[in-house]
């Protein structure tokens, strides 16, 4: 995806601790996946945290905004760039399909994976593997919350974080045409911890 799509859409990558240490705990809401697939392991970090403890100079979230920063760290990937999404169901098991489409809530959500996308509120950067297999990105977002609303990713059915084969094109396709990054080869589901 390009920078200006990712800022566009509320993404921006952060230094996990310039917000821990601006943080007071009791502003912050947390949720936490451990991820997993067929030689794969690894974890997801989220906290929420409003723009007022996030810092009065970063314009990327002006007052009153919440965000999301997800921190994820894996190994066991296969090198190079793979899609990763927050899928709508809080199931892996007994396939990773089980954990839906990504996130998208109504009242005029798409969940295809391909199909509006890179619109969904569940769209997030890709993941870069290195030689080894090991990936880890921090990266913010104002498309979901962990606190009860209509975005929250923890609804009815909750929430999971998957991680493609393929790397996210960023673009739409046809369903099933496998643009957002194609099969899924480690899931996790998010759970608060807060």
């Amino acid at each position: 995806m390009r920078a200006t799509s990712l800022y566009a859409a509320g993404l921006v990558f952060a230094a996990a601790a310039a917000v821990a240490a601006a943080a007071p705990q009791s502003a912050i809401i947390r949720a936490h996946a451990d991820i997993t697939g067929e030689g794969i392991t690894g974890t997801a970090d989220f906290r929420e945290v409003a723009s007022e403890v996030m810092g009065a100079t970063d314009p990327a979230y002006p007052t009153g905004t919440v965000a999301v920063e997800i921190m994820i760290r894996v190994k066991g990937l296969t090198p190079g760039v793979h899609g990763v999404h927050i899928h709508e169901t809080g199931a892996c098991a007994p396939t990773f399909g089980a954990a839906g489409g990504h996130f998208d809530p109504g009242p005029h959500g798409m969940s295809d994976p391909d199909a509006n996308h890179p619109f969904h509120m569940g769209d997030l950067p890709n993941l870069v593997a290195n030689a080894q297999g090991e990936a880890a990105f921090t990266v913010r977002t104002t498309r979901i919350t962990l606190s009860p609303g209509p975005t929250s990713i923890f609804d009815a059915d909750g929430s999971a974080i998957i991680i493609h084969g393929n790397p996210d094109q960023g673009i739409t396709g046809a369903p099933r045409s496998g643009v957002s990054g194609g099969p899924r080869v480690a899931c996790g589901v998010i759970t608060r911890t807060d």
